[in-house]
C-alpha cells in the first residue's frame, strides 16, 4: 500500500481542480490531499484515480467523483469532534475524508461485499471511524442518535423520516434527491419538527436501496 511522489503530485493536480470548481473548504481540501485515494479502487486501475470521474466499484456501486464528494463535504460544515452518520459507506473514501477531518463517523452499508472490503481496508491505512454497520441505510443507527449531522452517499426518492428524527436541533443532513438525476439538498433541523431546507444543484447517484434485512 504505497503512497509515492508520483501519487502526492496528482493530489496537488486533483485539489487544485477542486479549487477551480469552487471548492474553498480548506479543511476538506486538506483532507483530501492527504488521503491516497489510490487505495481505495483496485491496484489495476489506480491511474483513475486522480481523475474527477466517479468509478464502479463491485456491487453495482461507484466510488463517487472527487468533486461530489468535496461539494458534499463542505455542504456539511464538519467541525471536529462532530459526530457524523454516513448512509453509503462504499469504498470508505468519503469515510476517510470525514474521519480525518477530525469527525467521529458512523458508517452504514447494506452491499456485504463492499462493507467486508471496507472494514478491512480503513484500519490498514489508518482510518479508524467509530462504527462500521451493515444494515439498511433508510432506517439509520438509532442506536447511536442524534447526530450533529447526516451524510448520503446515494440517490434517494424521498428522505427517510428515521434519519429526520436522528439529527440533532441545529443538525444538517445532506441528501440527493431524485430520482434519475437528484437535487443536492440540506436540511437544517429548527427544532422538533421543523426543517429548513436548501437545494444545490443536480447530480447523479447510484440509488439508495432499502428493504435490508
Amino acid at each position: 500500500m504505497k503512497d509515492t511522489a508520483k501519487h502526492k503530485g496528482l493530489r496537488i493536480q486533483l485539489i487544485n481542480l477542486l479549487k477551480e470548481k469552487g471548492i474553498n473548504d480548506k479543511n476538506v481540501l486538506e483532507a483530501m490531499m492527504k488521503i491516497p485515494r489510490h487505495l481505495f479502487l483496485n491496484s489495476s486501475f489506480e491511474d483513475f484515480a486522480y481523475q474527477d470521474k466517479p468509478f464502479p466499484i463491485g456491487a453495482g456501486q461507484t466510488i463517487s467523483q472527487p468533486y461530489t464528494v468535496a461539494f458534499q463535504t463542505q455542504l456539511l460544515e464538519v467541525k471536529k469532534g462532530h459526530k457524523i452518520l454516513e448512509i453509503g459507506t462504499g469504498s470508505g473514501y468519503q469515510t476517510a475524508v470525514l474521519c480525518m477531518m477530525g469527525a467521529q463517523v458512523y458508517s452504514i452499508e447494506r452491499q456485504k461485499e463492499l462493507f467486508n472490503q471496507t472494514s478491512s481496508l480503513l484500519p490498514k491505512i489508518g482510518i479508524r471511524p467509530k462504527h462500521l454497520s451493515f444494515g439498511d441505510g433508510y432506517k439509520g443507527l438509532i442506536a447511536h442518535a442524534p447526530y450533529d449531522s447526516i451524510i448520503v452517499t446515494a440517490g434517494a426518492p424521498i428522505i427517510p423520516k428515521p434519519l429526520m428524527a436522528q439529527l440533532k436541533i441545529g443538525g444538517r443532513l445532506v441528501i440527493p434527491l431524485g430520482e434519475d438525476v437528484q437535487v443536492m439538498t440540506v436540511l437544517i433541523r429548527k427544532n422538533e419538527t421543523q426543517f429548513e431546507k436548501h437545494e444545490h444543484g443536480t447530480f447523479r447517484f447510484v440509488p439508495l436501496l432499502e428493504n435490508k434485512n
